[in-house]
């Protein structure tokens, strides 16, 4: 094998490896928040908080109180700016 060729694989490692990783990370993550949701009993779908959690990554704010405004936000609101397309 010439260096050119060895140098190839290596990459094809790490990157077969760095996808690996990515996608244990991300199993890891998607499972932490079903626990976190189940401990602090939130209604919301594990694909909303995940949406919080990713804007509010950088925040000073408690995880717990990050999570449950999500119950009050869900709450207030309403559609009022919202057009009817049927009268149902």
């Amino acid at each position: 094998m010439d260096q050119a060729t060895l140098e190839d694989q290596s990459v094809l490692r790490t990157s077969e490896n760095a996808v690996k990783t990515q996608i244990w990370v991300a199993i890891s993550v998607y499972v932490l928040v079903a626990i976190i949701k189940k401990r602090l009993d939130l209604k919301p779908s594990l694909y909303t908080i995940l949406q919080i959690l990713s804007i509010t990554l950088f925040e000073k704010l408690p995880l717990s109180q990050a999570l449950t405004a999500i119950d009050a936000l869900d709450e207030d609101v309403t559609n009022h700016n919202q057009l009817t397309l049927f009268n149902l």
